[in-house]
Parts: structure tokens; C-alpha cells; sequence
């Protein structure tokens, strides 16, 4: 199923294979988005759908330098390069849309101002990437830093924020982009506002889940407003407690989150789950239910191989499968997996920040073999039951 098509709103994708958002930390002065980057997105196009890397929706929703914004005039422009470059190669694009929170330094505030959250919590040991010297992308030279102390945001500002996510979405699709994707997942600040241990305020953004929702039910509305539903997204990352933010309950929490998003109806929901060596599995039981509640698409990404991401597709539990470090090292990763060929190793000195070396040098394998699509022989009763 891996191989098949799929309709995604007005999209159809050629196959199940997604490249997930993956920070590079390649944009150039002013966060403007570069020819090499638009290099980059056009060597995946082969992807069914590209989900470009975090974009902060203002200068206050920076966390790291290099980073790519889209809330300036040059800034669309730069975008616009890229998905044109995309559109191109035969491909389709949504934009992430970022705004990192406490995950910040004041050096990449407005005014050296201090960042905002729900709530004025440090997460210790949590750090950041910045360039002080200004050196730029192309050195790979920066500094690794504590985030700064946060302030927490007033309900007035809250209300900014909102506006910000929304003139982002409007920026995104005057660039070309074929929709947008909310980053409410790895801690940034929509997750915040979620979970119980970064969220301690007392008026309607905190407290209870429906108010600890509220942050991200606002952002969705304003940009489907915007976009549409069907244009819309959102990532989140139900188990995972990077960046400091921790849930108590977060089969609860999600769930919850889940049948909101279904209510408003976004076109999907990208479910990252945690990908570190050690990491727990995603019970089966949660899967089950988050498919039950929630309607659209869903997509999974994390240490997926192709054995994985026909099991996940066959048991009804995904739609979709995102693929992130692999594709870092393989632009055509969708053919390498399909014909069974070896997969390149990426460099991780190469990851963030530096110039083309192991952004858009990784060569391209040839077609040489064809093979038939992978079938669901043991389709599960639930998956027969619960598939569309």
C-alpha cells in the first residue's frame, strides 16, 4: 500500500510517502528562504507530500538562527522559489507553521525582549542554536545555549499570536504553498499550552483540557479560516516529552485534542512518535482509539522502515507514513524503498547549518528494477472495519 495513491483534499498524492518537517538551518540573511534551498525541496518531490521544515510565523516565534521565517515580504518571495521549484519537479508542499515559544534565546527576540509561553517556566537543559557573531549559515559556526527565562503571554497577546499563525497562513499561500501544516507538537509553544507541566495558568488557557486546548483550537479556526479545511494540518506528538514539555495524562489529553480537530476538520493529523534509540513503542490500544475519534488523514512518522509502514497502512491505524532522516541522505527515497535498493547514511555534521555538502550533494540512485505494489494480505478485522 506504500506505493499506491491517496487523495489528500484536492491533492492526489502518488504514493503513501511523506517528507516530514526537518529543521536544516540553511535560510540566509533576514531567515529568507535561498536557491539551495529550494534545491533541496525540489530533489524530494518524488515524496507524496513534502511538509517543509519549521517556519516561524514571526520574529518573536524564532528559535534558532538559519531558520526560515515567513512573515516578510522577501521571505514570501524566497518561499515562492521553493515551491515553484517543487511544483516543478512534479511535486506538492505544505508549510509548517512555527512558533518555537520558550524555546528561545533573547539575542533572537524582538528588542532582545525575553521569550513568551503559556507559562514563565524554564526547562532546564533544554538549548538552543544561535549565531552571535553573525558568521551566517554557510560557516555551520554558532553557539549552543540554555533558552532563555520566558514570560508568560497575556490573554491580549494570546490574541496576537492567533493573528500571527493567521497572516502566516496567508503569507504560506500567496507563496505557492499547496497547504499548511501548525507544528503543535516537540515542545514549542502550542504544545505549551497543552500539556500539564509546561501550562500552569489559571484563567481560561490553562487548568483544565478544554481550557489547555483552547490555544491550539484558536490558531486552527484562524488559519482554516484562511485556508480552508482541507488545506490544513496539524502535527502532534502525543508521548514524547521533548523541550521540557511533559503531560500527565497523555492518552487523555490527545484523545481530546483528536475529537476537537475532528469537530473542526482538518484535512489530517502527522503524529510524531518518539524516535530515540530507547524510545517506547506507541501502544496499539492508543492508535486504535486516536483512529476511531479522528475522521481525516493520519499520518505517522518515526523510525519507520517499509516492513513498519505497511503494517501500520494494513492495520488501518495510518494513511500515511513520514520518513525524516532517511530522506535527508536519499532525495529519491520513494524509488530506493520501492525497488528494495540500499539506503545512503546521512552526515550528521551536515545536519544543521553550512552550505551544499550534505544538503543537495547526496546523489540519486538509478532505476533499475521494478516491483509490484506491497498487498495487506493479513488485513486485521480492525483494519477491515475502520479503513475508508
Amino acid at each position: 500500500m506504500l506505493f499506491t495513491s491517496y487523495r489528500l483534499g484536492s491533492l492526489v498524492l502518488p504514493n503513501r510517502i511523506v517528507m516530514p518537517p526537518m529543521t536544516r538551518s540553511r535560510a540566509g540573511r533576514g531567515n529568507v528562504p535561498t536557491a539551495l534551498m529550494a534545491e533541496y525541496y525540489a530533489q524530494g518531490a518524488s515524496a507524496g507530500l513534502i511538509v517543509s521544515e519549521g517556519t516561524q510565523i514571526s520574529q518573536q516565534g524564532q528559535g534558532y538562527a538559519w531558520t526560515p521565517g515567513i512573515h516578510t515580504p522577501e521571505q514570501v518571495a524566497g518561499w515562492h522559489g521553493v515551491t515553484n521549484a517543487v511544483h516543478a519537479a512534479g511535486g506538492r508542499i505544505f508549510a509548517q507553521l512555527w512558533h518555537v515559544g520558550r524555546v528561545s534565546h533573547v539575542s533572537l527576540q524582538p528588542d532582545c525582549a525575553a521569550p513568551v509561553s503559556s507559562s514563565p517556566l524554564v526547562a532546564n537543559g533544554v538549548k538552543v542554536f544561535i549565531d552571535l557573531e553573525g558568521k551566517g549559515p554557510q560557516s555551520g559556526v554558532g553557539q549552543t545555549v540554555q533558552h532563555s527565562a520566558p514570560r508568560a503571554l497575556s490573554a491580549a497577546e494570546i490574541a496576537q499570536v492567533v493573528e500571527d499563525f493567521a497572516a502566516a497562513a496567508r503569507n504560506a499561500l500567496n507563496a505557492g504553498f499547496d497547504g499548511l501544516e501548525l507544528h503543535g507538537a516537540n515542545g514549542y509553544l502550542i504544545n505549551q499550552f497543552i500539556d500539564s507541566r509546561a501550562n500552569t495558568r489559571t484563567d481560561r488557557y490553562g487548568g483544565s483540557l478544554p481550557n489547555r486546548l483552547r490555544f491550539l483550537r484558536e490558531v486552527t479556526e484562524a488559519v482554516v479560516a484562511v485556508a480552508g479545511s482541507e488545506r490544513v494540518g496539524v502535527r502532534l506528538a502525543p508521548l514524547t516529552t521533548l523541550q521540557g514539555a511533559v503531560d500527565d495524562t497523555p492518552q487523555a489529553t490527545y484523545l481530546g485534542a483528536a475529537k476537537m480537530l475532528n469537530n473542526i476538520g482538518v484535512a489530517y493529523l502527522h503524529i510524531a512518535e518518539a524516535d530515540w534509540d530507547d524510545a517506547p513503542d506507541m501502544p496499539a490500544a492508543f492508535k486504535e482509539a486516536l483512529r476511531l475519534i479522528y475522521d481525516g488523514t493520519l499520518i505517522y512518522a518515526g523510525k519507520y522502515t517499509v516492513e513498519r509502514a505497511e503494517a501500520a497502512l494494513c492495520n488501518g491505524w495510518a494513511d500515511l507514513i513520514g520518513f525524516g532522516r532517511p530522506f535527508v541522505a536519499n532525495p529519491d527515497l520513494p524509488a530506493r524503498l520501492r525497488h528494495g535498493r540500499a539506503l545512503a547514511a546521512p552526515a550528521p555534521q551536515y545536519f544543521f547549518g553550512g552550505a551544499a555538502t550534505g544538503y543537495t550533494t547526496y546523489p540519486r540512485s538509478p532505476h533499475t528494477s521494478t516491483s509490484e505494489d506491497m498487498p495487506c494480505a493479513n488485513m486485521t478485522a480492525f483494519g477491515e472495519r475502520i479503513r475508508r
